[in-house]
């Protein structure tokens, strides 16, 4: 089992060069995507997830990780994913019921870490694997969203898609729910135990 390579302090690392530019493209990918201009959004929105292989890739290989980077990347990817169901979910080229999961299980944990924080418990910005199972539906469902404007398809192909992404999208907010709650908890414990000392 190959060890994982240790956090540099540097800040300005290529990965994070990487996952910014990422960030700042988002709105762009929006703005196309609410002008109808589905080719751009499409174009940004394949650029955006190859940019996040290759910045994962470099982080890897090249002893590139950071703890700026472990916050940073996974932040990209929620404003990419937020935004697209936000704006494909209001346009109905996603299921409305479909978006409001995703949507509503990123603010479920954006507020679970940071009532977390407030009780001064350490989070570790790991994912689990159903989160990133998740997370390659979700980017499919876009990409499947975007493809039918260009490329008529059958519906059910979206649809069905939209449960299997519905299905983990649930999984992993139960998943982080529990684990949320479990970290509170031990937390409790060693604060109680701390006192009777």
């Amino acid at each position: 089992m190959e060890q994982e390579p240790p956090y540099i302090n540097s800040r300005l690392t290529v990965p994070n060069v990487i996952t910014m530019i990422r960030i700042l493209a988002t709105p762009l990918f929006v703005i196309f995507l609410l002008q109808g201009v589905y080719d751009r959004a499409m174009i940004i929105f394949v650029l955006a997830g190859l940019s996040d292989l290759i910045d994962g890739y470099i982080a890897r290989n090249f002893k590139q990780k950071s703890p700026l980077g472990a916050h940073l990347d996974p932040l990209a990817d929620k404003l990419l994913i937020t935004s697209s169901f936000l704006v494909l979910g209001y346009f109905h080229k996603v299921p409305a019921w479909l978006a409001i999961i995703v949507i509503s299980r990123d603010i479920v944990i954006v507020g679970g870490i940071i009532a977390l924080k407030l009780f001064d418990v350490t989070v570790r910005i790991e994912p689990a694997r159903v989160s990133k199972w998740a997370t390659v539906f979700q980017i499919f469902t876009v990409f499947l969203a975007i493809l039918g404007e260009l490329w008529p398809y059958p519906r059910w192909v979206l649809v069905g898609c939209g449960w299997v992404t519905a299905y983990f999208t649930v999984a992993s907010g139960i998943h982080y729910l529990m684990r949320g709650l479990r970290l509170l908890n031990e937390h409790g414990k060693k604060t109680a135990d701390l006192g009777q000392s």
